[in-house]
């Protein structure tokens, strides 16, 4: 049966998350059934896996799933019929490829990337609404940098792993936290991009929601050190929300959309 990599872009917001579920909406599931009207032998019991399961209301710009199909599709033919057997859900499917029975979108990921995006501004948002998490007052930069600068590299992330959590072990080495600002009308937006192989349940979200009171100054920068060697969940900061959120890329040796 030929594989086929899937790169999805989806509005989290209306799912209960990626993996599908017998009393809710995911994402999974919409996909799914858009490629069970296109093959039958996917529509005999076909599933997709993704590299990152999100949680409810987190978007995707470059989720990755690989689908096995019945029929020889060309790649560009089967995403624009995936779009058409999509609509009028919030999920796009962005690209395909042919891949080979080795390609594995989980494990085959070599790292995942994910950005969050946090706006600063007293008034209410209209246009980025769902899509960001506001708060009401600027937020120092520098001090959230020096903070974020105490978790990269490979540490025991128990403080900023959720409390269910299925790992196997704590241990992640973060690559990557970058933090910018970007003037938004009559306030702020600071993006947040984080970069390791794999991520804990929430750890993007309680490292985010941490650094948050740094940089509103209710936390000194060395107070992350502090949190991240408590191995605590108790020592974390606020989980910040999911909407601001998005899983936007993952890395594998070959691109398989190149």
């Amino acid at each position: 049966m030929p594989r086929y990599a899937l790169k999805i872009e989806y509005d989290g917001a209306p799912f209960a998350g990626w993996q599908a579920q017998a009393d809710q909406p995911s994402v999974q599931q919409s996909v799914e059934e858009a490629l069970a009207r296109l093959d039958p032998g996917f529509a005999s019991g076909g599933r997709i896996a993704a590299a990152g399961r999100t949680d409810a209301g987190v978007h995707a710009t470059g989720q990755v799933a690989h689908a096995d199909m019945q029929r020889d599709w060309d790649p560009f033919r089967l995403g624009e019929a995936l779009n058409f057997h999509l609509k009028p859900a919030p999920v796009a499917i962005l690209a395909v490829a042919r891949v080979d029975d080795q390609f594995h979108a989980r494990f085959s990921a070599m790292e995942r990337r994910y950005l969050f995006r946090l706006v600063a501004r007293r008034a209410p948002l209209t246009h980025l609404r769902g899509q960001v998490w506001q708060v009401l007052n600027p937020l120092d930069v520098d001090s959230m940098r020096a903070g974020a600068a105490h978790l990269l590299g490979q540490h025991d992330f128990t403080t900023f792993r959720s409390s269910i959590c299925q790992a196997q072990s704590p241990v992640k080495t973060m690559d990557e936290i970058t933090i910018d600002s970007v003037p938004v009308p009559h306030g702020h937006e600071y993006r947040f991009y984080l970069r390791a192989r794999s991520f804990l349940h929430n750890q993007v979200r309680s490292i985010v929601g941490t650094l948050e009171r740094v940089g509103a100054g209710s936390w000194h920068p060395d107070r992350v050190r502090d949190a991240l060697q408590a191995c605590e969940r108790s020592a974390c900061g606020p989980v910040c929300p999911p909407q601001g959120l998005y899983l936007s890329g993952v890395g594998y040796p070959q691109d398989p959309f190149a």
